[in-house]
């Protein structure tokens, strides 16, 4: 998976590692082809989003990035659009922690805002996540519960109220970014050109030929 036809170093735009359960050649499955491609040459630089309000994006794929020796910035959540749509990314690649049958894709909140801007410059976005995220029984993203996280974590720093405190917290720990905003669903069993309406559920389908390699 080359992110430029003409195979130059490309930047590109992973979203934060979550666990390093998923593995793809011994790595978390969205930096795993960002390592893929490093190794080819075809990575110029990284544009890591900090992750609020936990940091993930700071402290564990900022730190899997530099232990690989790939180069990298962080940079705040609410910048990710801008870098897209001021063309300085070829190719965002986010995870997935549940992937509906229709290839919905239910993700760190944000998500869909990088999809968003993606879509209006033109540029692809890749979900790589293992295929035990995707969930066969749930038709669409409309089914998945959004989980909302404890008020302290976004009202709070460093154990100080920030927020007046007749001010609540309104904190969803994911977004549901819709399969038309996807390029493609990459897994250990293939990629799924979502773009072209190849869908988790017509992969899982015996004969339908929709899963490439």
């Amino acid at each position: 998976m080359d992110p430029r036809p003409g195979g130059g170093p490309a930047p590109a735009r992973p979203d934060p590692l979550q666990r390093r359960i998923a593995r793809h050649r011994g790595w978390g499955t969205a930096l795993g082809i960002v390592r893929e491609l490093h190794g080819r040459g075809r990575v110029e630089i990284v544009y890591a989003d900090e992750t609020r309000p936990l940091l993930q994006g700071a402290r564990l794929t900022a730190w899997e990035l530099d232990r690989a020796g790939i180069p990298c910035v962080v940079q705040a959540d609410g910048a990710a659009p801008s870098t897209i749509l001021r063309g300085l990314v070829d190719v965002a690649v986010i995870g997935a922690d549940r992937i509906a049958a229709n290839g919905d894709t239910a993700n760190k909140i944000g998500s869909v805002g990088v999809a968003l801007a993606c879509r209006e410059a033109g540029v692809p976005l890749v979900v790589a996540a293992p295929w035990s995220t995707v969930d066969l029984a749930l038709p669409g993203g409309a089914g998945v519960p959004i989980e909302e996280r404890d008020a302290g974590e976004i009202l709070s720093w460093g154990g100080a109220r920030t927020a007046p405190e007749r001010v609540g917290a309104f904190n969803p720990a994911f977004d549901v970014t819709p399969a038309r905003l996807v390029t493609a669903l990459v897994t250990e069993t293939g990629v799924l050109e979502v773009s072209k309406g190849a869908t988790p559920a017509a992969a899982a389908t015996p004969g339908s030929g929709s899963a490439g390699v």
